[in-house]
């Protein structure tokens, strides 16, 4: 059987990291890379045996990520983070993998988020396929500010069991986190030469609404669903409304 190495970026995560822990348990070897957490983060995982490297101040998610890759003991690695956890049938499909062998340089898994208290297979939000599984020898992050993802050299496949997501603890969180976000978005997409117009502006998310509610079924999953299709349209005016700002301060 292939060996495995389960990777873990975390900070400040006792709240989360003990089922994800327990849902990577089957690797050969679980690695945890700390940011500099304040409470039992390390602790806790240092206790259901998983390794565990300190990594501070924070140097971004790629950065993170790779350091990450570089440390596992295994090629191949399956990464994640602590509000992730790894389904019992994504388990199953990767464990029949390293049995016959990985015949890909990676594999796609579908992550499903848990949102005001049920499971969304629906809106912008899923499939929201993510690269989890491949071998460190053909793949790394890229530098990216938001929006991070590994690229690896060689053809990729995909997985039918869900990787699940705990995104966000409450409304108030998620909009936090989508004010943050649009900020890194706008920086790195005017670094990068996008420009926008007031037309997209008010465009965009005008129909970043009909697509998440009606075209992508948000309409299906009651508040969670209309709560979702109406903070992802506010996502995409914010987004543009702050590189319309950098584009008129630079001039």
């Amino acid at each position: 059987m292939t060996p495995l190495t389960g990777l873990i970026i975390a900070k400040d995560e006792e709240q989360h990291l003990p089922d994800c822990l327990e849902s990577v348990a089957f690797c050969d070897e679980v690695l945890v890379i700390d940011s500099g957490s304040t409470d039992r983060t390390r602790e806790l995982a240092a206790a259901a045996g998983a390794r565990v490297l300190l990594r501070a101040p924070w140097p971004g998610f790629a950065a993170q990520r790779n350091k990450g890759f570089e440390e596992a003991r295994h090629d191949w690695v399956l990464f994640l983070d602590a509000d992730e956890r790894i389904s019992p049938a994504l388990r199953a499909e990767v464990q029949a993998l390293r049995e016959r062998g990985f015949d890909k340089a990676g594999y796609r898994v579908p992550r499903v988020a848990h949102y005001l208290g049920r499971w969304v297979r629906g809106t912008d939000w899923y499939p929201d396929w993510q690269l989890r599984l491949f071998d460190r020898r053909r793949g790394r992050c890229p530098q990216a500010l938001v929006h991070e993802s590994v690229h690896v050299d060689g053809s990729v496949g995909r997985l039918r069991g869900e990787l699940q997501h705990l995104p966000y603890s409450d409304v108030a969180d998620h909009v936090r986190t989508i004010d943050d976000y649009t900020t890194l978005w706008s920086q790195q997409a005017f670094e990068s030469g996008r420009r926008t117009s007031v037309a997209e502006l008010v465009l965009s998310p005008a129909f970043a609404l009909l697509r998440n509610y009606v075209l992508r079924g948000g309409l299906l999953y009651g508040r969670a669903g209309l709560t979702i299709s109406i903070l992802n349209s506010y996502y995409t005016f914010l987004k543009f409304a702050k590189l319309l700002e950098r584009q008129t301060a630079k001039g």
